[in-house]
């Protein structure tokens, strides 16, 4: 599923129009990147956690000469999905009968 398929979902359930459901969308896309960016986390219970992650600088390898390089450290996004979504995922399919 790609973007365009995301807003008709939301516009059909929503009964909204393909551009309100995308105005929708990309706000609400826009606020998690912004407050991740600020280092809040955005927890939407029962689907996930947004949250940023700090990695350390490390040491790591050029894989062309192999030389030794310091890779800096950095912020990243993460998420973590929450029971629900983790449950609807691995839902138990019924072995096959032979």
């Amino acid at each position: 599923m790609n973007k365009s398929d995301l807003v008709k979902v939301v516009a059909d359930a929503g009964e909204l129009s393909n551009a309100a459901a995308g105005r929708v969308l990309d706000s609400l896309l826009d606020a998690i990147v912004k407050a991740v960016a600020t280092e809040d986390s955005v927890v939407l219970t029962g689907f996930g956690t947004f949250e940023a992650s700090k990695r350390a600088e490390r040491q790591g390898r050029n894989p062309q000469t192999g030389e030794a390089i310091k890779i800096a450290a950095a912020t990243l996004p993460r998420f973590k999905p929450g029971k629900g979504f983790k449950d609807a995922v691995n839902v138990k399919k019924p072995a096959k009968k032979k």
